[in-house]
């Protein structure tokens, strides 16, 4: 495939450096058209979704140079580069760094939580499914060996030396199924958004249909042990936790509930009075 994108001597653009890049445009996007339709301030959606980018970036390199401290300590500038480093446990850490810091501006912000979650449910959808595309290309992420007719055969070199990916074998393309679930998750929560009865069932629908892919998908692709242990558990916990936002809850009672209540007399109809 084309790991590079293009280079200019020795300026080199990496296809999945620009499909990540364009991912995270079309979840800003997402985010500012989802929250228009579910009520909420698109400005600070936008906001949100720059922030929780930000912060997934910074704390990935900062945990990056963690990692490989002593290299760092010898070559601090690296810290610009290494951006076909890739940890199964960085990765993780960071979205969740991310993730976190967006929440907590939308409670700074006074937005519903479970309804900025439903906003980036739909979001999160359609821009993993531009990520795992430029995955496919760049030879990230690969596949088990297959012999179907639909396998794919890595030959760049730059792919073998950035991301580990085997030469001249023909490979399950596992990140074209993972793309195009992706997409099928947010065409189906692009449906069910109107038809939601309460706060935060988009978000639960994303956290079970994908934690159940990514368990599936797992099986599908050459992964250490350390990846596995990582992998499985992050999975089923999305499932299990996806329970607690699918299931029926009862709505709050307001304050003018209260009042209504009180407006009612209770007559005493009894015979004798």
């Amino acid at each position: 495939m084309h790991p590079l994108l293009f280079h200019l001597g020795r300026f080199a653009i990496p296809t999945y450096g620009v499909c990540t890049a364009l991912a995270l445009v079309v979840a800003l996007l997402a985010l500012r058209y989802f929250a228009r339709l579910l009520g909420l301030n698109a400005n600070a959606a936008w906001n949100l979704g720059l922030i929780a980018i930000l912060s997934t970036l910074v704390a990935g390199r900062l945990l990056l140079v963690a990692d490989y401290f002593s290299a760092f300590r010898r070559h601090p500038f690296w810290i610009l580069g290494l951006t076909s480093s890739h940890s199964m446990w960085i990765d993780s850490v960071a979205l969740i760094i991310g993730l976190g810091a967006g929440l907590l501006y939308a409670l700074a912000e006074g937005l519903p939580l479970l309804r900025t979650l439903d906003c980036i449910a739909p979001s999160a959808a359609l821009a993993l499914g531009f990520n795992r595309i430029g995955a496919f290309l760049a030879g990230l992420d690969f596949g088990l060996p297959t012999v179907h007719a639909w396998s794919v055969t890595y030959t760049s070199p730059i792919a073998s030396f950035w991301y580990g990916t085997p030469l001249g074998v023909p490979l399950n393309p596992v990140q074209l199924d993972h793309a195009l679930l992706s997409f099928l998750f947010f065409i189906g929560l692009l449906w069910w958004l109107p038809q939601r009865t309460q706060d935060g069932e988009l978000w639960g629908a994303w956290l079970f249909f994908y934690g159940l892919a990514a368990y599936f998908l797992a099986f599908q692709r050459i992964v250490t042990q350390t990846q596995w242990a990582i992998r499985w558990p992050v999975a089923i916990a999305m499932v299990l936790a996806s329970m607690g936002f699918l299931v029926r809850r009862r709505p709050r009672a307001t304050a003018q509930d209260y009042t209504v209540a009180q407006d009612y007399t209770v007559v005493d109809d009894s015979p004798g009075t």
